[in-house]
């Protein structure tokens, strides 16, 4: 396995619903982190394609400029995704206690997951199931950066650099046959590290880390 036992644990053992029962109706990165994250996505993603937006939001930063097929929503708030203009549809659902998605093989040409990452338990079964629902050639785009809901985050991402947490994710990747090599995407921050907390110019590094299923 990719992580031990005691990597997996977080400080708030509780169930994930719980911290989640109540909205939250605030973005977690800054206005430039969104707007690289935009332009990613503008740049990656294609038209009339099918997305999974995986532990989504009331938003999901895709470029509205761009007609998708259909973009379905998975979270743990059900008031939060019913808020996102931009999901076709969604579902609630604990992948830490229920891993496997509820879709057919090869459903989706894109998988997407902006700044959650870092609270799965169980990425080798999640990641597994990115493959199994993309299409050949798919492709999966998982960012983040250097915040956190510290009492939820597994302890291997708390006690890890951005540098470590980069490699972990890439490992996740490759934990799982049939994807390709990762890529790595890192704009980091250009503000003072004791600035980069309070959302100015700059402030929030953005981290993604790419990669396509196998045809």
């Amino acid at each position: 396995m990719l992580l031990k036992p005691d990597q997996r644990i977080k400080l708030d053992d509780s169930d994930d619903q719980l911290f989640y029962s109540y909205p939250r109706f605030v973005t977690h990165v800054d206005d430039g982190f969104i707007q690289q994250l935009t332009d990613l996505y503008s740049q990656r993603l294609q038209p009339q394609t099918r997305i999974l937006d995986l532990m989504s939001s009331w938003v999901s930063h895709l470029p509205t400029d761009i007609d998708f097929a259909h973009v379905e929503g998975h979270g743990l708030n059900a008031e939060e995704l019913a808020r996102n203009a931009q999901l076709n549809h969604y579902f609630v659902q604990n992948i830490n206690t229920n891993p496997q998605l509820p879709f057919p093989d090869q459903d989706f040409d894109a998988v997407i997951n902006c700044v959650s990452v870092q609270y799965i338990q169980y990425p080798e079964a999640i990641f597994s199931e990115i493959h199994r629902i993309l299409k050949p050639g798919g492709i999966a785009i998982i960012s983040f950066s250097n915040r956190m809901f510290f009492q939820k985050a597994i302890q291997a991402w708390r006690d890890g650099s951005e540098a470590f947490r980069v490699e972990l994710v890439k490992g996740y990747f490759t934990s799982v046959p049939g994807f390709t090599t990762p890529e790595v995407i890192a704009q980091r921050s250009t503000a003072p590290s004791f600035l980069q907390w309070l959302g100015v110019p700059g402030g929030d590094p953005l981290y993604a880390v790419i990669a396509h299923r196998l045809t």
